[in-house]
């Protein structure tokens, strides 16, 4: 009996424009036979809000290749300008704001 354990990234959607979400996908093999699949997953956005409303774009750097990949292609300038304009105009509408 021989277990291996493998992850990867098996959807990868663009989702409001500028949210990418990434499904991991954790499966397990016994002699090369998968018995087991899981998945967890993840939403990246392309930064947040500093105190003056800048944004800070999101690190992005320890993310798989192809998740950088789309995430470079997704977040243009203007989608960048549009998330920024989204975040303040909900500012008002969090939690302690």
């Amino acid at each position: 009996m021989s277990l291996t354990k493998t992850q990867e990234n098996d959807k990868i959607e663009i989702v409001n424009r500028w949210s990418v979400q990434v499904r991991n996908a954790t499966i397990i093999k016994d002699d090369g036979v998968e018995i087991s699949r899981s998945f967890s997953r993840k939403v990246l956005t392309p930064g947040t809000l500093d105190a003056s409303d800048n944004l800070v774009d999101t690190n992005i750097s320890g993310e798989d290749a192809d998740v950088q990949a789309i995430c470079n292609a997704a977040w243009t300038t203007q989608v960048k300008a549009d998330y920024k304009a989204f975040l303040i105009a909900n500012k008002s509408n969090t939690p302690g704001s």
